[in-house]
């Protein structure tokens, strides 16, 4: 059972997105990163001062128990000279199915740290670059259309400025039987 959040403003908004959406008070709906499986990605990858790109990906995820999980992603950019990214994800469901933490290796920004949050119809994170004197921090953003599609968001910052931004459709492949 979820601990009651302690600020009464905070409660009272709860109650009102659960009123609005009965039957949904837990992120059992998600079925990006609750659920082990293989996903791809296709869309755009935009950086400061240049025009978009096309971008591909495939995600595989797995729970080794029932509070752990390990994400695997890799991003092409076809038609282009830009390297190929992997993205190696471990995280920890926290206590009230609602938050997660997570350590990544990032093969272009190395060492990472970061949170996310599941809301009712969207999975936010943001997340920060271990010891790096420029500062890089981002977010990403998981929309959910139905079981099997996400629409994906994110942006890299340095500083205090926006670096790049992504956005993808991303799309869960069924075991075919």
């Amino acid at each position: 059972m979820a601990a009651k959040p302690p600020n009464p403003q905070f409660t009272f908004h709860l109650e009102f997105l659960y009123a609005c959406n009965p039957g949904n008070k837990s992120n059992v709906n998600h079925t990006f990163l609750l659920e082990s499986g293989r996903w791809t990605l296709e869309g755009s990858w935009l950086e400061r001062n240049s025009s978009p790109i096309p971008v591909k990906g495939k995600t595989i995820i797995g729970w080794a128990r029932n509070d752990w999980f390990t994400m695997v992603t890799k991003l092409t950019f076809p038609g282009t000279q830009r390297a190929e990214t992997t993205l190696s994800y471990k995280g920890r469901l926290d206590f009230d199915d609602h938050r997660f933490t997570f350590v990544l290796q990032h093969s272009d920004l190395g060492k990472i740290e970061g949170e996310g949050w599941f809301g009712l119809e969207s999975i936010v994170q943001r997340y920060w670059v271990v010891d790096d004197r420029q500062m890089r921090t981002g977010f990403q953003t998981f929309y959910m259309q139905d079981a099997n599609c996400y629409h994906y968001t994110s942006g890299a910052i340095v500083g205090s400025f926006l670096d790049s931004t992504m956005e993808a459709v991303m799309t869960r492949h069924r075991n075919q039987e």
